[in-house]
């Protein structure tokens, strides 16, 4: 069976943010077994249309495409959303904690990719492309992952993310990761 041909691109429009909110959906882990969180790993946080919209605002988001349809997705988030997601404001300040002022870095909100389309290279695609175009304005792409998500964990390290601090944050423990770009 051939690999079908995936393009990226920036999110332009409000139905591509529906799709990614469909699919973040989709992946989240009320949504599935416990079984495929393990081996296929999970998204923590449902955004609001409203907060992933101004987030493409400040940074257009990444996605992947077959034909029209998105099938994978990297979120872009700047500095100014520190307080905007609870969940995520003791990553920030994390970086703080660690990272100098003066760098000038990208987090990356969330990674998803359809389950049809896994083990396609997609998830390398989406970070070779957003670390491409936000090359001109940003140093790094800082990330967390849950260490139960241990997929994504090996994911991230095995495309050059490398590790900074392992931390307790909301009941969990996290892995703060940084890709060079």
């Amino acid at each position: 069976m051939l690999k079908p041909k995936i393009t990226y691109h920036r999110v332009k429009t409000n139905e591509e943010l529906e799709a990614i909110l469909k699919l973040q959906s989709d992946n989240l882990p009320k949504k599935i077994t416990a079984s495929e969180q393990e081996k296929e790993g999970y998204v923590t946080i449902h955004h609001t249309f409203d907060i992933l919209k101004r987030m493409n605002d400040s940074c257009a988001h990444i996605i992947a495409k077959h034909e029209e349809n998105i099938v994978g997705y990297v979120l872009c988030m700047t500095k100014s959303f520190k307080d905007e997601i609870p969940i995520l404001v003791s990553m920030f300040n994390e970086i703080e904690s660690i990272i100098p002022e003066a760098q000038n870095y990208i987090v990356m909100g969330q990674v998803c990719v359809s389950k049809a389309y896994r083990k396609q290279g997609i998830f390398r695609g989406l970070y070779q492309f957003m670390s491409q175009v936000l090359k001109p304005d940003f140093d790094a792409i800082i990330t967390e992952v849950n260490i139960k998500n241990v997929r994504s964990s090996n994911a991230h390290l095995a495309i050059g993310f490398e590790l900074l601090k392992i931390y307790n944050s909301n009941d969990d423990t996290w892995e703060l990761i940084r890709l060079s770009i």
